[in-house]
């Protein structure tokens, strides 16, 4: 009886709308929230999948290892401006309302896929390619650091409470089928191109299609409704900061392990199975195939669970002590002789694990602030959070290897901070708004 009671109190997203108009805008909302913060990480998956070939092309050296680590640091260079995407994005989320944030999100993701895409190599126009390239990632970093917070409260805002974690979840989703696209543009470039075609035009083709769906998100980012609000309170910054202590810091060391996670399973891992375990590169492309699949079927999955749960914390504590125990004999046996069918499994399986809670961690932060600083919080913990732990994971980690010729590095970068990330989310304040 006081579920049902709870239930129908709730507002309706779209209260002044009939039913069938309700749900064409309901579902307009959720394909413009998806759309955009997916095409943020389909840029991040080709990008990492072209890092040896943008290494040549942009930074080159005599020593390989310097212009992969030179892309490396680029491509981590992006992470840099999410704080301060977060800080500003995510303020007029809260200011000016959902819409506003996602459609400049969008703008400035689209305008530096487009300048990767067209930007003349080193031996063209010199030094003015890289630094074309790395003002490219950070017009990226800035747009993502303000997408996730506002992307994600515009989702958990457009549901009952019932269903907050599966419908924020999508956004989690749509990171797998990014992955998962930008895997199989990837491995259809390399099947159909040469590798002198590669290395002169035909890596620009994902960067190409990336823009063109970049154009279409702006188009739907436009048209989309507004999630009506009730009267709140004028989002001030600085009290986010001021109000907020515990949530925001314990919110940034919860990110640590799905950051490393997701950056060093997802997108260095084809680099890794190349240059460490010597595996073919259709096998390490197919591998980002069956993570990306994961995350997009797990996600809403284990999200449904979580809904069901009267408390998200214990779930989230459930997956990293999993984790933890799951890292190191992975990484074992990647590194001692796993066959490449194995390595699949073992992949796939890990992702399953460690990279499929995405709705119910989003939800269980979001919680913890009110309306009015939602979009801004969730943004900058998960902003500095991805900066901190996981933006510069692929660099980090093939220093560690080059370093210490250690093929299990990788294993206790990851290890280090799930434990850090266990810790955080013990400590984590429980929620206190709209739960």
């Amino acid at each position: 009886m006081q579920s049902s009671m709870t239930k129908a109190s709730l507002p309706l997203p779209f209260p002044s709308a009939d039913a069938a108009r309700m749900t064409r805008e309901a579902k307009g909302v959720v394909i413009a929230a998806v759309i955009g913060n997916g095409l943020i990480f389909y840029d991040f998956t080709v990008y990492s999948f072209s890092a040896v070939i943008i290494g040549k092309l942009y930074f080159p050296s005599s020593s390989p290892l310097s212009s992969l680590l030179m892309a490396l640091a680029t491509f981590g260079a992006g992470f840099v401006m999410r704080p301060l995407g977060a800080l500003l994005i995510g303020n007029l989320a809260d200011r000016k309302g959902r819409k506003a944030a996602l459609t400049a999100s969008i703008t400035l993701m689209t305008l530096g896929t487009g300048m990767i895409a067209f930007t003349p190599s080193y031996a063209s126009v010199g030094a003015t390619a890289s630094l074309l390239i790395v003002l490219a990632r950070l017009l990226q970093g800035l747009a993502a650091g303000g997408e996730i917070g506002a992307a994600s409260a515009m989702l958990m805002e457009l549901a009952n409470r019932g269903r907050r974690c599966y419908l924020v979840s999508w956004r989690a989703a749509s990171q797998g089928a990014s992955a998962l696209g930008g895997a199989m543009v990837g491995a259809l470039a390399t099947a159909l191109f040469s590798p002198a075609t590669l290395l002169a035009w035909g890596w620009r083709v994902p960067f190409v299609l990336g823009l063109s769906v970049g154009v279409v998100g702006w188009y739907i980012r436009r048209r989309m409704v507004e999630v009506p609000a009730t009267a709140r309170p004028r989002a001030r910054l600085k009290e986010v900061f001021m109000q907020h202590p515990r949530a925001l810091w314990y919110g940034i060391l919860s990110m640590a392990a799905p950051s490393a996670s997701i950056y060093v399973m997802v997108f260095y891992m084809p680099t890794y199975q190349v240059t460490t375990l010597h595996q073919s590169p259709t096998i390490s492309l197919l591998s980002a195939c069956l993570a990306g699949v994961v995350i997009f079927v797990g996600s809403p999955t284990m999200a449904l669970i979580a809904d069901r749960q009267p408390r998200l914390k214990p779930i989230q504590c459930l997956t990293l002590a999993t984790s933890i125990a799951l890292v190191y004999p992975a990484f074992l046996a990647l590194t001692h002789g796993a066959g490449e069918l194995l390595s699949l499994l073992i992949i796939g399986g890990y992702a399953a694990v460690a990279l499929t809670n995405g709705g119910a961690s989003a939800v269980m932060i979001m919680e913890a602030f009110p309306h009015h600083h939602r979009a801004t919080g969730m943004s900058f913990i998960y902003s500095l959070g991805v900066a901190v732990f996981g933006g510069f994971a692929p660099f980090i980690v093939t220093w560690l290897i080059g370093v210490t010729a250690n093929p299990m590095a990788p294993a206790w970068y990851l290890l280090t901070l799930l434990c850090i990330s266990l810790f955080a989310t013990i400590r984590f304040p429980e929620a206190t708004h709209d739960r």
